[in-house]
């Protein structure tokens, strides 16, 4: 895999300009991306038809996708919770149709047993043996190749490793490392690591990667942003990292996918590595806004 890919979530910024929307994700395949996160719930359901419209066999693209939460137009927040076994089912069949496949290589069961964002809650509290029960049930069916978690703790992962997790995604970036523990299990199983929000907080109170002076220092050092230092940092940090930075924006994809040919020397390693890492869960009543 290429180690820097493309989050779809901000795809829907381009909801009122389809064509510009598959031009990127064409752009992306130029570059070098050979992986794409997407979800149904993202841009209710537009990010899965540009990846379906944009996307050929031929590119070698991996598809990822996620359960665990489904789109809610009419509701107060753009999604609900949907962690049910039967909920998860369906939210397979649904990417199933809206991507235009018969198998999705990889879908990620995300959780919300930790990071930024909504817990479950009443009849959404559901153990992962259950769900992992119906992800397995999909594999074997031939709808789904591959199982990753998202939003996961540490226990969680030991108990998943026998059905066979192949990635995990968590809230993780040079400024909120809490799972580190976590990570080094990934690399020692040979399971991708593929942070989300890996430039810090995405709700107003977060940490940001952007916000660190030692971050500006490195970035002024090397004629870059401060964003591609972030996300550097993270491709050096581990062997397992994957990036999935989303973009709306042409100039803005290119410098992304161009961070996988920047190099730290020893002093810019130890300046970064030296920041400090701060909680990544919402304040009370942020995950609501």
């Amino acid at each position: 895999m290429s180690r820097v890919g493309y989050g779809a979530a901000q795809l829907d910024r381009l909801r009122d300009r389809p064509g510009e929307a598959v031009a990127l994700v064409r752009r992306a395949v130029e570059l070098g991306v050979n992986h794409v996160d997407t979800a149904e719930f993202y841009g209710f359901g537009f990010a899965n038809a540009v990846i379906r419209q944009a996307l050929r066999a031929e590119d070698g693209v991996l598809v990822v996708t996620k359960v665990g939460a489904d789109p809610d137009p009419g509701g107060r927040l753009p999604l609900r919770i949907a962690q049910r076994p039967e909920q998860l089912r369906a939210s397979v069949e649904d990417n199933l149709r809206s991507l235009g496949v018969d198998r999705l290589p990889v879908v990620n069961l995300r959780r919300l047993d930790c990071g930024p964002g909504l817990r479950a809650e009443g009849d959404q509290v559901v153990d992962l043996d259950d769900q992992l029960a119906v992800m397995t049930a999909l594999r074997d069916e031939g709808k789904i190749g591959a199982i990753g978690l998202s939003s996961v703790t540490l226990d969680g992962l030991r108990r998943a490793l026998p059905a066979g997790i192949v990635c995990v995604q968590n809230a993780y970036s040079l400024v909120s490392r809490a799972d580190e523990d976590l990570l080094r299990l990934c690399a020692a199983e040979g399971i991708a690591w593929v942070p989300f929000f890996p430039l810090g907080g995405a709700f107003p109170g977060l940490p940001k990667v952007t916000e660190e002076p030692a971050v500006h220092t490195v970035a002024e050092s090397l004629g870059v942003t401060p964003s591609q230092v972030g996300l550097a940092w993270l491709l050096h940090h581990a062997p397992n990292v994957l990036l999935i930075p989303g973009t709306a924006d042409p100039a803005h994809l290119e410098a992304n996918m161009a961070v996988g040919e920047l190099t730290f020397d020893d002093a810019a390693r130890a300046t970064l590595d030296a920041v400090e890492s701060r909680s990544s869960e919402v304040p009370i009543g942020q995950a609501e806004r």
